[in-house]
């Protein structure tokens, strides 16, 4: 499929009709599972805007298969996923995402190392349920949020090696984010994603913790990693500064949706324990329009 798509494209100039295909799936999947993310990928120009959907569907793929699989088949999934990553950095596809994520890979130069790290986060998420210290956790987030941070600034583009490292630290606080708002359904899960050693500092057992009854350090202990998220947001995003307009703001946008559902946990600090913490499609809105406005 690979060498009849080249062959056209070169005769042509343009993709084969299969190739619009495979854009028009990766937009469709995006916009159906990106619930936060579709938001800031609107702003963008339609070539990057097509590659960021391809790496958002490549992801979604990997975390949505490997958590159905279950442990039997666990390394039989993800092994598959190696190999389409591999695949994609050599011009090669299986299906309509590798066909889209594979020119992107090519067109803007995103390591091999980068995709294959995200699978290694996605099987820690899968094996590993608990965290004993900040830097176990910040090494997972590294994995999987940080390395698609660093392959979006390589499809939006940068001079400053400086922007791989934002985008790396944006990650984090994202993800950090993510643990915060999701400690309900992972706890339903069986998984505790917060240092044992910060529950530890806030008198907070884990059996506490998992039947949402976490005792009166809670409310200290989300100040705390709230301002913990605060302190990377504030530095990762420095890449708004190092990106050109346009995907600056798609990641302004992104940011402030994160932003503020962690608002709202430190307003309501036992939210999480409840129910997951999102923003009305109303805000998201107003997010963007704002984004717009001052990178416009």
């Amino acid at each position: 499929m690979s060498e009849v798509w080249e062959r056209s494209e070169q005769a042509t100039g343009t993709p084969t009709l299969e190739f619009k295909e495979a854009e028009r799936y990766c937009q469709q999947m995006a916009r159906r599972e990106a619930k936060n993310f579709y938001w800031g990928f609107i702003s963008l120009p339609a070539d990057q805007r097509v590659a960021i959907y391809a790496l958002y569907d490549f992801a979604r793929q990997v975390d949505d298969e490997a958590d159905s699989a279950g442990s039997p088949h666990l390394e039989t999934s993800l092994e598959r996923h190696r190999q389409r990553a591999r695949d994609c950095a050599r011009g090669k596809w299986s299906d309509p995402v590798t066909m889209v994520l594979a020119r992107a890979v090519q067109r803007y130069a995103i390591p091999e190392s980068d995709l294959l790290e995200l699978i290694d986060g996605v099987q820690m998420d899968l094996t590993t349920a608990r965290y004993a210290k900040w830097a176990d956790l910040e090494g997972y987030c590294r994995l999987v949020a940080s390395t698609i941070g660093r392959m979006c600034v390589r499809i939006f583009g940068f001079e400053d090696p400086a922007a791989l490292v934002r985008a790396d630290q944006l990650g984090i606080a994202l993800q950090l984010t993510n643990i915060l708002r999701d400690v309900k359904e992972d706890g339903a899960m069986g998984r505790i994603y917060l240092p044992e050693e910060d529950l530890e500092r806030f008198g907070i057992t884990q059996g506490g913790l998992l039947t949402a009854e976490p005792g009166p350090g809670w409310e200290a202990m989300v100040a705390f990693e709230a301002g913990r998220a605060r302190d990377y947001f504030a530095s990762g995003l420095g890449v708004l500064e190092l990106i050109p307009r346009r995907p600056a703001a798609c990641v302004q946008t992104m940011a402030g949706i994160y932003q503020g559902i962690l608002a709202m946990i430190e307003r309501e600090p036992r939210l999480p324990l409840r129910r997951r913490a999102s923003l009305s499609s109303t805000a998201k809105l107003a997010l963007v329009l704002r984004s717009w406005a001052r990178r416009g």
